[in-house]
């Protein structure tokens, strides 16, 4: 899939933003000079080799025409999380840096049932807070509603799973 000027992307590790321009960069000397996107995100900038992209996560905001299937995933029963912290952390943050809609939802939705039965530690609780922000936002922009539309929607679809948890 080839990305061009103007669409608007998300980035696995820095979240969304737009691709303003491509760019013939150098970044160091011993490298030759390659073809970049220009994605930028408020205040900040950075940028995405073009050839390779798919290593790289970066990939189209979410369809609102999908959005029913992450309603529906967000919606239902949650998968146990490996009760080992490290190990927990590890699987977490492998689904995450697959860069995936899907993977941010189903996060969102196993993080907040293990949240009711169990503490959340600081891993944790940075894990879900970050998963959130993002899941808010994108899906927000993909339904063209406001992020506390957006949270609210999110929020209400993981009552369901919460429920579930719970029994």
């Amino acid at each position: 899939m080839q990305l061009k000027i103007g669409d608007l992307v998300v980035h696995p590790a820095f979240g969304m933003g737009h691709i303003v321009d491509i760019e013939e960069k150098q970044f160091s000397q011993r490298e030759t000079a390659r073809l970049y996107y220009k994605v930028t995100r408020l205040k900040h900038t950075m940028w995405q080799r073009v050839e390779g992209q798919e290593a790289g996560g970066l990939r189209l905001v979410t369809a609102k025409s999908d959005l029913d299937q992450y309603r529906d995933l967000l919606k239902s029963p949650p998968i146990a999380l490996n009760a080992n912290h490290p190990e927990r952390q590890l699987e977490l943050d492998s689904r995450l840096q697959e860069g995936s809609f899907r993977g941010v939802c189903e996060v969102m939705r196993d993080l907040t049932a293990w949240n009711l039965l169990n503490p959340l530690g600081q891993a944790d609780t940075t894990t879900l807070q970050k998963t959130r922000l993002s899941l808010y936002e994108e899906w927000a922009t993909a339904a063209d509603i406001s992020v506390a539309e957006a949270t609210k929607e999110i929020n209400s679809l993981l009552q369901t799973t919460q429920e579930a948890a719970l029994e």
